[in-house]
């Protein structure tokens, strides 16, 4: 048409020059996790384009596929885009590794090893983690962890001790670690040394390096936490609440210290920290009126723990847990209907958060069972699952009281109702399984449908204690004494908990060895006086 301009046509492409085809291939690879065609796609992309991260691209998918003569392509062209860019040593180390080729790794590491910044050592470390051979990567750690390298840096003297340990050379890591401690008297290499101390067991040397490591810098919170916990695994709880007592406190360093003098009943150590959180002037924060909370608690001082667990606002992420705790010191202190109305108004207040009503509501159950008011409880059960039919901790938790009624009809229900709604959960038809098992008598066949739901826990949970004890009273019940003491002295060994003494002492009882019978149900006694399983076992059988 007359005063139009005619547009040039296309050029084709061919698809072996088509940048942009070869782009979209390697991305598509990479997608599909085809990293060797990713690789191949991204090095054939690198040849046709000028941008450099398509050739470094190219170079870290060749190197992650051990695709070396396609790497030293990739790589070549990435020098040539950009010879400067900091990453092509570490490249050219990597692959040079691979090739086998160790004097020329060892320059390149050398290179790294020298550079200004604090970022040599790190891109070190990744190269020799990842070598492929560990040997060869702890030799070159050897020739490269020499002073001249080093430097007066402790950091980097502790850095490449750790990595030594990492890559499995425990004794250069502790020369190396002697010769920093010696050379800077530093509280990080007193630490690390600590920590390899505690790796080949001599807890007295790691003692002797963080006290050590606390004379040079007696603020630090880890080097204080590390050697609490040092002394708390130890088993000296009281000292390990002492040694954080020094220096700067806040709340991280208060909730250990609680939880340390708790473990070790230093009632001490616990009404000197109760004071010092009381005494502090700096802001109380939820997590702060907490834990004064809690302490006031462990100390008896139940009115004044309220108190503090009644300021946490209700914006605070430890609001709710405050008001649970209200319920149960109101229930302590004998106020049981304040708790009981004080929970009806949280049950109001949290109606939205699902999860958070119904803990209120086990919660009132719980403190109805704790009065021996299994009606009641029963009743705040039904209540609850009338809101809220379907919550499985609410179904167990009534299945698990209902047995303890004796109505295993009911508790059946429950249970089957929970292993609905959670076909995997291994508590649920271990529960489920006993429940039958302890219902039924030999040649019933919900035996048939407890074994294979008690088969189908201990697939999941091999090594739970409930669980075996589950397969152990199965066996009783099955009439087959051996498998079940078998079993039974095995979860007993795990856990001596009353509910398993009194299955493994009737197996006892009934194949003739009375005496071990009787000192495991005394054992069980000891631990809980009022079980009631335990009790009923031993009427019935030793009357």
């Amino acid at each position: 048409m007359a005063g139009v301009e005619a547009k040039p046509a296309a050029v084709a492409v061919a698809p072996e020059n088509d940048l942009m085809l070869k782009l979209l291939a390697a991305q598509f690879a990479l997608q599909n996790d085809d990293l060797a065609a990713a690789a191949q796609g991204y090095a054939e992309a690198a040849e046709l384009s000028a941008d450099p991260a398509v050739a470094e691209e190219a170079t870290r998918l060749a190197l992650s596929v051990k695709q070396w003569p396609l790497a030293r392509r990739a790589l070549t062209r990435w020098q040539q885009l950009a010879p400067k860019e900091s990453g092509i040593v570490q490249a050219r180390a990597v692959l040079a590794l691979g090739e086998q080729r160790i004097d020329d790794a060892y320059a390149d590491l050398s290179a790294l090893a020298a550079r200004a910044d604090e970022q040599g050592w790190r891109l070190v470390a990744q190269v020799l983690l990842n070598a492929p051979d560990k040997a060869v990567a702890t030799q070159l750690l050897e020739r490269l962890a020499t002073p001249e390298h080093l430097a007066a840096k402790e950091t980097n003297w502790v850095a490449m001790s750790q990595l030594a340990f990492k890559l499995g050379d425990k004794a250069l890591a502790q020369r190396l670690v002697d010769r920093a401690v010696a050379k800077f008297h530093g509280a990080e290499g007193y630490a690390w040394s600590a920590r390899l101390a505690l790796d080949r067991g001599d807890k007295a040397a790691a003692q002797g390096q963080y006290a050590a490591a606390l004379k040079r810098d007696p603020d630090s919170l880890r080097l204080r936490g590390g050697y609490a916990a040092l002394l708390a695994d130890s088993g000296d709880n009281a000292a390990a609440a002492r040694a954080l007592e020094r220096g700067p406190q806040d709340d991280v360093t208060y909730a250990a210290r609680a939880a340390y003098a708790a473990r070790g009943e230093d009632k001490a150590a616990l009404v000197r920290l109760y004071r010092e959180m009381q005494a502090d002037k700096g802001e109380r924060s939820g997590k702060r009126l907490y834990l004064l909370g809690q302490v006031g608690e462990l100390l008896d001082r139940s009115e004044e723990a309220l108190n503090w667990y009644r300021e946490i606002g209700d914006g605070d992420e430890h609001w709710f847990d405050a008001q649970m705790r209200q319920a149960v010191l109101l229930d302590q202190l004998g106020r049981n209907a304040e708790a009981v109305d004080f929970l009806h108004q949280l049950q109001a207040q949290t109606g939205e958060d699902i999860e958070q009503l119904g803990s209120a509501y086990l919660l009132e159950a719980e403190l109805q069972v704790r009065r021996q008011r299994p009606r009641d409880a029963l009743a705040v059960y039904g209540r609850a699952l009338g809101v809220l039919p379907d919550d499985t901790r609410l179904l167990y938790a009534r299945a698990l009281l209902e047995v303890d009624q004796g109505d295993a009809d009911a508790a059946e229900r429950d249970l089957r109702r929970v292993v609905e709604l959670k076909p995997d959960d291994a508590e649920a038809m271990n529960a489920l399984g006993y429940t039958l098992v302890d219902s039924s008598s030999r040649g019933d066949p919900k035996l048939a449908e407890a074994r294979e739901l008690i088969r189908r826990a201990i697939e999941l949970k091999p090594n739970e204690p409930a669980i075996i004890d589950s397969l152990g009273w199965l066996h009783y019940r099955l009439g087959d004494l051996d498998a079940s003491l078998k079993q039974l002295r095995r979860a007993y060994e795990k856990q001596t908990e009353p509910d398993i003494a009194a299955h493994l002492g009737e197996v006892l009882w009934v194949k003739g060895e009375r005496d071990e019978a009787r000192r495991i149900w005394e054992e069980g006694r000891k631990k809980d006086p009022k079980n009631k399983v335990l009790l009923e076992t031993i009427k019935r059988l030793n009357p």
